[in-house]
């Protein structure tokens, strides 16, 4: 990597420890410096990735309408737009073109496999939301049946449970589908493999992404704030930051 192409990471230097196969441990400062390259990345093709962000969106909220379907649909399929655009990103990366059709490139290359990590990514989410459903449903029967105000406190508490129970059992199924995608698409790796790596890899990288997720919720709000317009902007930006870090963590292909 060439420290004067400014599309590389921030910091190539920063590995600290970890094996190639399950991704090697960074700096605690790479989870700024992947926003930083993700943005680099999309300034290379602003209102391209603006419009593809646009498409994206329609896709899914006309999917949304679909009852049942249409989420399971969006499960699967969620991605083969992931490893499109990571493909885009590549092609940025190495002075390329960005077009609209990466945005479906994953239905050309390697989609019977991206089409797995969806469906694998589905199954997690119905084990996590199985507990969720029980302890809510079991708060709101138990809670209508006494009747009371401790009844009313048990439903409450039912619904705080089930939140942190539902967090506490969705990270590390996100942490396992965050950068599968990617490996899918740009390495060719298995699903179930690519699953285990992106795990593998965000358990490396704890600190480095809690200052990622903390920077992307004050980003986050201030995108909402204008009518959320600015997520025409921070929507890209997330999409080449988890391929820059993907590149960082991974290294290139």
């Amino acid at each position: 990597m060439e420290p004067s192409n400014p599309f590389i990471l921030s910091d190539p230097q920063s590995a600290l420890a970890g094996t190639p196969g399950e991704g090697r441990a960074v700096a605690a400062g790479q989870g700024w410096a992947w926003i930083v390259d993700g943005f680099n990345l999309f300034k290379r093709y602003p209102g391209l990735w603006i419009g593809i962000g646009i498409l994206l969106f329609v896709i899914l909220i006309v999917l949304a309408i679909i009852p049942v379907l249409g989420m399971l649909a969006t499960w699967l399929i969620m991605p083969v737009f992931t490893g499109g655009l990571m493909l885009g990103c590549q092609s940025i990366q190495r002075d390329g073109p960005l077009e609209v059709a990466h945005l479906f490139a994953g239905f050309k290359s390697q989609t019977r496999s991206l089409l797995i990590v969806g469906a694998l990514g589905l199954g997690g989410m119905i084990v996590v939301m199985v507990p969720v459903l029980l302890i809510t449903g079991g708060g709101a029967f138990f809670g209508a049946t006494r009747g009371d105000a401790a009844g009313v406190a048990m439903v409450g508490g039912s619904f705080v449970l089930a939140l942190l129970v539902g967090l506490a059992l969705s990270l590390p199924l996100y942490m396992a589908l965050w950068f599968a995608p990617a490996l899918v698409a740009l390495r060719g790796v298995a699903p179930v493999a690519a699953v285990k790596l992106s795990f593998m890899g965000c358990l490396r990288n704890i600190v480095p992404f809690l200052i990622y997720g903390l920077a992307m919720l004050v980003l986050g709000i201030a995108a909402t704030i204008p009518l959320a317009l600015g997520w025409l902007v921070l929507g890209p930006v997330l999409i080449a930051s988890v391929y820059a870090a993907y590149r960082d963590i991974y290294g290139d292909n």
